[in-house]
């Protein structure tokens, strides 16, 4: 896939995976046994400045864009999809302060969650309407200069290590009654609720919060008011979905390696299992869907930075990498037969934090109701195109212009050394 990355992203991976290997790796067997949040390391990531990878360098950001969020998310996710889900939850919590902060939300939170002071998160789904975002019920009601949050939100993301959250709430009816807010942890008359009982991606908060006459001041509303349905589908759409095949694509990177690897060191019937015909078709059929995988992820991870219209292709991306990921996570179990099911083999692990990325930001059934819509051109506006001045603008555009301006400050000290006076 080097026909996608260059220089700078491959310098990132070689970064992020030593990181993940010598940190991160000697603790997945506890995360595993003590099932708790992880927040040492969780804090160690987001200070290394990865959170703030499509955040501009203007801002205190990495301005690198897309791709190199999806390289970030890949190689922690390969290690620990605890992990890789983490970084992305508050990846994703970026979202909504890009496309729809006004400059001085933007100049506030922007530098402190790329330096990693702060965490954020995002807030949608309520116990009782799941995935119809318009069936829920938690309000925000205006009283003078501020808005009081009652309600409770849960699956989110960082729920319980998050320092603002970007919580959708209902301001009045219908489809254009729902508003988006800031709303720190700090804030009187929010709780943490619930943690959950998943089956996977141990070490990561995907649990309750909750609003009891939590108030904020209206300034903290993002965008208008009515455009949270808005927040919602576009911070989904363009960062959720690539932002979840990216974590699938590490943890099949992982499935994909210890296989070949365990069945290059199993011995049966006198050679290696790696050697018998019907491992062998296995095995090849693991690293085609791979490979695949990853051509999805990164094609839409281009086209996103690009600017290109590109819904359908990171839709396509999530389908791909999640339902990639459990087929091989099965295939893998095969291979190692009983061996699957014993922890220090890992596969069962994979197979249960790969199964946790499949419901968010839309199930593969909703990725494929999407793309029935786009071949019949019936699919609705395409975020890609909507904001595209803003998923380019995070890394290129502003980048050079960043350029242009170092390249105008080395002429203009180079012509100063030549009008300088001779030494002597």
């Amino acid at each position: 896939m080097d026909y996608f990355t260059d220089e700078r992203h491959e310098s990132l991976r070689a970064e992020v995976r030593e990181f993940a290997e010598k940190e991160v790796r000697p603790q997945v067997a506890r995360m595993e046994a003590d099932r708790t949040v992880e927040v040492e390391i969780s804090r160690e990531i987001a200070h290394r400045g990865w959170i703030g990878a499509t955040i501009p360098r203007a801002f205190g950001g990495l301005g690198l864009g897309h791709l190199a969020k999806t390289v970030i998310l890949e190689e922690l996710a390969r290690v620990s999809g605890a992990m890789g889900a983490m970084t992305q939850a508050s990846q994703l919590g970026v979202a909504k302060v890009i496309h729809f902060g006004s400059d001085t939300q933007r100049r506030y939170w922007l530098p402190r969650i790329a330096s990693g002071e702060v965490l954020p998160t995002i807030a949608v789904t309520e116990p009782d309407s799941g995935g119809h975002v318009l069936g829920m019920t938690g309000t925000a009601r205006r009283e003078g200069d501020e808005y009081v949050l009652d309600g409770r939100k849960w699956f989110v993301g960082n729920s319980h290590i998050g320092d603002v959250h970007g919580v959708v709430l209902r301001t009045g009816e219908g489809n254009r009654g729902l508003s988006a807010f800031l709303v720190e942890s700090s804030r009187p008359g929010f709780r943490t609720g619930s943690l959950g009982s998943q089956s996977g991606l141990h070490g990561f908060s995907f649990g309750e919060i909750v609003f009891e006459n939590c108030r904020i001041p209206a300034a903290n509303r993002l965008g208008e008011e009515g455009q949270g349905l808005d927040v919602a589908y576009s911070s989904s759409t363009l960062y959720g979905r690539l932002n979840l095949a990216a974590v699938a694509l590490g943890i099949h990177t992982a499935i994909v390696e210890d296989t070949v690897r365990f069945a290059e060191g199993r011995v049966l019937y006198g050679k290696p299992l790696s050697q018998l015909p019907n491992i062998a078709l296995k095995l090849g059929e693991m690293q085609s869907r791979l490979m695949t995988a990853k051509l999805a992820a990164y094609h839409a991870s281009h086209q996103l930075d690009h600017g290109r219209p590109c819904d359908p292709e990171l839709m396509n991306a999530k389908l791909i990498n999640t339902e990639f990921a459990l087929d091989s996570a099965r295939n893998a179990m095969e291979i190692h037969a009983a061996r699957g099911l014993q922890a220090e083999f890992h596969i069962e692990r994979y197979l249960r934090d790969a199964t946790h990325i499949y419901p968010p930001a839309g199930t593969s059934d909703v990725q494929r109701l999407r793309l029935g819509q786009v071949a019949s051109g019936t699919y609705g506006k395409q975020w890609s195109a909507e904001l595209s001045d803003l998923t380019s603008w995070a890394w290129a555009e502003l980048a050079q212009r960043e350029a242009r301006l170092e390249a105008d400050a080395a002429r203009a000290a180079g012509a100063a050394l030549l009008h300088m006076p001779l030494a002597g």
